[in-house]
């Protein structure tokens, strides 16, 4: 076994190994089990509005260009002009 494999396992009171993403899926559907649909609709449409707060000006200077961001040369992301 790799370290990099080891390092995904979440270990259980009684032993058994399972990966991050099992752990993150049991998680899910219990939430889903407990809370209902309707608790991951509020929280998608909270998040989603909390995003518009935060880049509405972003997403709008996206929309203008026509579609999807696209992530800055690394020079732009750097604070450096094109010479």
């Amino acid at each position: 076994m790799t370290y990099s494999y080891l390092r995904r396992l979440v270990v259980t009171n009684d032993k058994e190994g399972i990966t991050v993403a099992e752990a993150g899926r049991r998680g899910g559907r219990a939430t889903f089990e407990n809370q209902g649909a309707d608790f991951f609709r509020r929280i998608g449409k909270k998040g989603g509005q909390r995003t518009k707060e935060l880049y509405a000006d972003l997403l709008k200077q996206f929309g203008k260009k026509g579609g999807r961001p696209r992530r800055p040369a690394l020079a732009q992301s750097m604070g450096e002009e094109d010479q």
